[in-house]
């Protein structure tokens, strides 16, 4: 695969939540502590962004034509239009200190995210779905650091990432969003960095970003470690498939935990990555609202 370049060298805190949304054919990602959405469309290099009024861990399409944005108090609908957002429901209400974190949606509309101490003190995270109104508290959780969740092609599998503990779950997933017995997937060595946020191609292989790993690494369906893209900054937080055949990869990346010094020795840290792809992903269901 190609070596990765910077398209954007937007300097973010802590990128986030990378995702190709056709409609636009645009990439889109946030910052989570900076508070910015932001829009990269490849075909002219436009770069655009918003301000939220929350930390915002990801934003996500809707079949309404707006998105669905995880701010730290709960779902928003965000129009980027009007550059508004309108509450569609509270999360975590009685854990002060959490905010949302990653999110993704299934092949069925259904959007999946994950929440967790905003101080990573203490393994309080949660995954939650929402599908149509509907809020559901899922059973997996007690992790420091929440990533994913991730599904294979068909929607059977998915996908989750204790990061603190360095290790990848999975389990079997129903059509109505049940949930079978998640097993281990992944346990990434010490010193390699730790998993964020997973992705996974057309194949069915899981992508897994590694904070302070410098690298984004291939996992076969079965475990096994097939390819690896190395980075020129060390925080590399989450992979996306964009582009018109969705065979180019986007990462976003951090500068959190990062000294002046280190920044200084990695300017394009917190920058949006492009690399080539040798198996293009899938698209991104919309959110059913």
């Amino acid at each position: 695969m190609d070596q990765p370049i910077c398209v954007w060298p937007v300097a973010a805190t802590l990128g986030e939540g990378p995702v190709w949304v056709e409609r636009d054919q645009a990439l889109w990602f946030v910052d989570i502590k900076q508070q910015k959405i932001h829009r990269y469309d490849p075909a002219d290099g436009g770069r655009r962004s918003w301000d939220s009024p929350e930390q915002v861990g990801f934003v996500l399409p809707a079949d309404d034509g707006a998105f669905v944005a995880g701010l730290q108090s709960g779902l928003h609908r965000f129009d980027p239009a009007e550059g508004s957002f309108e509450r569609l429901c509270r999360v975590d209400e009685d854990l002060r200190g959490h905010r949302l974190n990653d999110g993704v949606v299934d092949p069925s509309g259904r959007l999946w995210f994950g929440t967790m101490d905003d101080d990573e003190s203490g393994p309080t995270g949660r995954y939650y779905s929402y599908f149509r109104g509907e809020l559901v508290r899922q059973p997996i959780g007690g992790f420091t650091v929440t990533n994913g969740p991730a599904f294979s092609p068909d929607g059977r599998l998915i996908y989750f990432t204790d990061t603190h503990a360095d290790r990848i779950w999975r389990a079997p997933v129903d059509r109505d969003g049940k949930l079978g017995e998640p097993e281990p997937f992944v346990e990434i060595g010490a010193g390699n960095g730790h998993p964020d946020g997973p992705s996974v191609d057309s194949q069915g292989f899981v992508w897994t970003a590694q904070f302070g790993g410098a690298r984004a690494l291939r996992y076969s369906p079965d475990g096994e470690l097939v390819g690896m893209v190395a980075f020129s900054v060390p925080n590399v937080t989450k992979v996306a498939f964009g582009g018109a055949d969705r065979s180019t990869g986007y990462a976003t990346t951090a500068r959190l935990f990062m000294s002046d010094e280190q920044v200084a020795d990695r300017p394009q840290a917190g920058a949006l990555f492009a690399f080539a792809l040798e198996v293009p992903g899938l698209p991104c269901p919309l959110v059913s609202l």
